[in-house]
């Protein structure tokens, strides 16, 4: 059902024709259902929720019809981009040259090796997503166990997993593969991809370059004898990264010759191009008994039978949180406006900031950014409303999603990174990265008035 999502969005984002986005409502419930028997209570507890605020819908909305519409097509959106997304992360996984780049970058000597896992957490990020933390997470873990100290060798692993991480979360400020751009840039009247792309690539840089320089001002003194036993990985970096720079191109390069020449959203590019990048990438594996024509085949099958499915608990979460966040702004907005709260009243440099730190502040509190965005985006006054450039509320957005998605108990990343350092969400989200969110916080709360005065 979420591989019949994705083939029926991919024609209506080319069409536009609101059949294709009906059926691919209808083909996202079914699949909801199917999982609904396996995932977890937790994850029930969204359903039911999404159950209720339509009913509520349906009670007090009067074009409630359309709303529920509009929230099915975002969670549908949703599970199309996903199964899209993990079809090229499921070809990744098992090429040998994409592992071996990454276990060149976990033996990068002590005085590299920070700079260089946070660019790997960047680069496999923009393909693998989560499962960047999960490749070069469990290569890191590998590399530091060689340490005989132990001191070393906790201080290490922590450093290595948090690079990674932090390189990782810089993807979400203007990535077109990632859910922070996609959700953004649908609740940000005017807002678009290209658009948007210096100012936000320019604050994932910045991100990225703040996480390496409280590294290095802040690393502990090695202790006597610490550096027996590590190892060094040897040759260029355009020799052992090359296979990931050779994806990374063609997936960019296709989608944005796609999202320009046809003038479509970056995100259906994205979902028209990656799963056939995907299939031919698969295509170029052997299997274990060096054939290559059958690979395909059952590579897709299994894709869609066992892969897909695996994620259940995942796909329900980010489905229903779109759906949940659409459908309660549609019911929030006559309150609001029944209320008198004029928000275009607040000056719009103060908004931006409320915005900014509003994410990573409710994630404290589990709640997922999808959730957040959808449910207060549409709530927003306009870019044009407000005086500033839509690409501002898009920076102010991501960036506060990258910031939730390093100190928040309740991500992925977060939930990663303690499973491999051995210690609690919690103690990864406020204790190894609180100080490195808080000094992104301020520099990008003053940079927001700045930048809402010169754009």
């Amino acid at each position: 059902m979420m591989v019949a999502t994705l083939v029926l969005s991919v024609p209506h984002e080319f069409t536009g024709r609101p059949a294709f986005a009906w059926l691919a409502g209808a083909t996202t419930i079914l699949g909801l259902a199917c999982f609904a028997a396996q995932i977890r209570i937790s994850r029930k507890v969204f359903l039911g929720i999404g159950l209720t605020l339509a009913a509520i819908a349906a009670a007090v909305l009067p074009d409630w019809d359309g709303a529920i519409l509009d929230a099915l097509s975002r969670a549908s959106f949703i599970a199309a981009l996903f199964t899209a997304l993990t079809a090229i992360r499921s070809a990744a996984i098992t090429d040998p040259g994409i592992v071996e780049c990454g276990r060149f970058l976990a033996g990068q000597p002590p005085g590299r090796r920070y700079f260089a896992l946070t660019i790997g957490g960047h680069l496999f990020g923009l393909v693998l997503l989560y499962g960047a933390i999960s490749l070069l997470g469990g290569l890191a873990t590998e590399s530091a166990s060689n340490e005989p100290d132990e001191r070393i060798r906790r201080i290490r692993t922590r450093r290595m997993l948090i690079a990674i991480q932090r390189g990782f979360v810089s993807t979400l400020m203007w990535s077109p593969l990632t859910f922070s751009m996609a959700i953004t840039l649908s609740v940000v009247p005017g807002a678009s991809w290209s658009g948007a792309l210096p100012l936000c690539a320019l604050g994932s840089l910045g991100l990225a370059g703040l996480g390496w320089a409280l590294d290095t001002l802040f690393k502990p003194p090695p202790s006597a004898g610490g550096r027996a036993g590590r190892t060094q990985a040897e040759g260029g970096w355009m020799h052992h990264m090359r296979p990931l720079y050779v994806l990374l191109a063609v997936i960019l390069v296709s989608s944005a010759a796609v999202h320009f020449a046809a003038d479509i959203r970056i995100f259906g590019a994205v979902m028209g191009t990656v799963p056939l990048i995907a299939l031919a990438w698969v295509a170029m594996q052997p299997d274990a008994a060096g054939h290559r024509i059958t690979v395909p085949a059952r590579r897709a099958a299994d894709f869609a039978l066992r892969d897909v499915p695996d994620l259940n608990g995942e796909l329900t979460l980010l489905i229903m949180a779109g759906f949940i966040g659409t459908l309660g702004a549609s019911i929030a907005a006559p309150l609001v406006a029944a209320s008198g709260l004029d928000l275009a009243a607040i000056p719009a440099s103060a908004l931006l900031v409320g915005l900014f730190w509003l994410i990573p502040i409710t994630g404290q509190v589990g709640m997922n950014p999808i959730l957040a965005v959808s449910l207060l985006g549409p709530l927003l006054p306009s870019p044009e409303t407000l005086g500033v450039a839509p690409a501002l509320m898009v920076f102010a957005i991501t960036a506060g999603w990258s910031l939730s998605g390093v100190t928040s108990p309740y991500t992925a990343s977060v939930l990663l990174v303690g499973a491999y350092g051995r210690v609690g969400p919690t103690r990864v989200g406020l204790c190894w990265n609180g100080p490195y969110a808080l000094t992104c916080g301020a520099v990008v709360s003053l940079s927001l008035p700045l930048l809402a005065a010169l754009l």
